[in-house]
């Protein structure tokens, strides 16, 4: 029962579009009708409004983050991989917006560092070596990402992690399909580049 309610709560939460809200609130109209539709932080950075991506960067981790911490506090460390999970897929298909949600990278991170503070981390390293070096958010995401479930494996050695690790990357790189696409096409814009 316990998983049960932190399962919807940690959804519910995932759920919440900081990037379409804080753009409503900022006067640019809905976000989904800017650059590539996305909710997330990349695509508020093509409003041009830097401040406004990096607070639905810090938002967007942040929600992922809560949810783990909440459920280990109140549960144990695999209510919080469940939440992790559960937190994830709200941002990838709330309820609020027909199921069409963002890509879940700042979530998945805010996830990886309430869960593993150190797999966090470097995941994140990864993810800024890859910006850095290719330009491409995307990219940088799909590297980030990808690499989790091994390091996971390499650190703790825990197959429940490692497993947890690959379910959302496997969700990260579906939502990423059009994004892929056009990696490979070299149509993918550049970071902060306006699409």
């Amino acid at each position: 029962m316990v998983y049960a309610i932190i399962t919807a709560l940690a959804y519910l939460l995932g759920s919440i579009p900081f990037g379409l809200v804080l753009c409503k609130l900022a006067g640019y109209g809905d976000i989904r009708e800017i650059g590539s539709g996305n909710i997330g932080a990349t695509n508020v950075l093509r409003t041009g409004n830097k401040p406004l991506a990096v607070l639905t960067l810090i938002l967007d981790s942040g929600k992922g983050a809560v949810a783990v911490l909440l459920a280990y506090y109140f549960a144990d460390f695999n209510a919080a991989m469940l939440a992790a999970f559960a937190v994830l897929l709200g941002h990838l298909y709330p309820v609020w917006l027909k199921f069409k949600g963002g890509k879940g990278v700042a979530t998945t991170l805010g996830t990886l560092i309430a869960l593993k503070w150190p797999l966090g981390l470097i995941a994140c390293g990864i993810w800024l070596t890859s910006a850095i070096i290719f330009r491409y958010s995307s990219l940088s995401a799909l590297i980030a990402v990808g690499a989790t479930p091994a390091i996971a494996h390499y650190i703790y050695n825990d197959a429940n992690l490692s497993g947890l690790c690959a379910m959302i990357a496997a969700f990260v790189y579906l939502k990423h399909r059009e994004n892929i696409k056009r990696l490979f096409a070299g149509q993918e814009p550049k970071i902060g580049k306006k699409k």
